[in-house]
């Protein structure tokens, strides 16, 4: 890995500009190469996140990983996959439900990050509406579920997806066709950018 890069993410990884609103001291959670072909971005880590350091272990990252058909050797491979979320640090919890990713990071660190990616610019996976939000901005549809079934129109650069956790079963249920459409072009589309 390039110096510049080592020492970017030693500053994301001491980064405390949230630490004011948080009940915890942070702890940035991401993995990042210059070479990744697949960005992933997520929206902030969760309780088992935050306690093991590793981005997606729980069982949201292994719905994930499911959905993308990437196996975990791949997926933790920052060569293949960058996983940057919207916040880095754990925000907390309130009424059994974690909140919202705090505002500050994706716009101190993101561009800093995705600007020493190798051309071309490599896939990148918005999951849940925090991500959609940020990256489509006026693009995004009114719901999620509309971003999320009009995946073509984001096309070759962004492939909007529902959050993983285990609110999304339910969602599935509801909406058959994320199975039968939108999975198998994900995982096409992943094979196709040198992965899976």
């Amino acid at each position: 890995m390039a110096p510049e890069i080592e020492r970017l993410l030693e500053d994301v990884r001491r980064c405390t500009v949230c630490a004011p609103y948080l009940s915890h001291a942070p702890r940035p959670v991401l993995q990042f190469s210059a070479a990744a072909r697949l960005v992933i971005i997520g929206q902030a880590p969760g309780s088992r996140v935050h306690a093991s350091g590793m981005p997606w272990a729980d069982d949201s990252g292994d719905r994930l990983r499911e959905w993308t058909g990437l196996d975990p050797v791949t997926f933790y491979d920052p060569e293949r996959v960058a996983l940057m979320p919207m916040g880095f640090c754990y925000p907390g919890a309130a009424n059994g439900a974690d909140l919202p990713p705090r505002p500050e990071c994706a716009p101190l660190w993101h561009a800093r990050l995705l600007v020493r990616l190798k051309r071309p610019p490599p896939l990148t996976l918005l999951v849940g509406i925090h991500a959609q939000g940020y990256y489509l901005r006026a693009t995004a549809k009114k719901t999620m579920t509309d971003t999320v079934r009009a995946f073509a129109d984001y096309a070759p650069a962004h492939f909007p997806l529902p959050h993983p956790s285990w609110r999304s079963t339910g969602w599935m249920r509801r909406n058959p066709w994320f199975e039968t459409e939108v999975l198998p072009a994900l995982r096409q589309r992943i094979q196709a950018a040198g992965l899976g």
